[in-house]
């Protein structure tokens, strides 16, 4: 197993960024439809860069206690991908642009908690092969 944080954390603050920009701009006003929809694009455009990263995860251990945990991750992240897909078509289509933003930084938080885990999880594996102080 590997660390995944590189190629997931830099799709996630990129995700992240363009969620957060343009703020101004999308608070409805007639001349931001443009603006709008730049962002709905430039976001779901993120939001496939963190779908392929998360995709590219290799691997979790098949070694004893950490199995259970790898298969939880592997889990985790079968379920993150179904939530980027369904926000997917929220991002282009819903009207309200406020509680799209919503959700996609509930998302973010929970893509990094992901990657946590598994960073965690890759520490406890070469902890266990280096034989720990444990």
């Amino acid at each position: 197993m590997t660390m995944v944080s590189t190629g997931v954390t830099a799709a996630l603050r990129a995700l992240e960024q363009a969620i957060e920009t343009p703020r101004g701009d999308l608070g409805g006003a007639a001349g931001s439809a443009i603006s709008v929809g730049n962002w709905r694009w430039t976001v779901r455009q993120r939001m496939a860069g963190v779908r392929d990263a998360l995709a590219g995860e290799r691997g979790h251990s098949e070694d004893g206690w950490l199995a259970a945990r790898g298969g939880r991750a592997y889990r985790e992240r079968n379920q993150l991908l179904g939530r980027i897909s369904a926000l997917g078509p929220q991002v282009l289509e819903n009207p309200d642009v406020e509680r799209v933003r919503a959700e996609l930084r509930r998302l973010v938080k929970d893509v990094s908690r992901h990657v946590q885990r598994l960073n965690d999880l890759v520490y406890d594996e070469v902890e266990l092969e280096l034989g720990g102080s444990e």
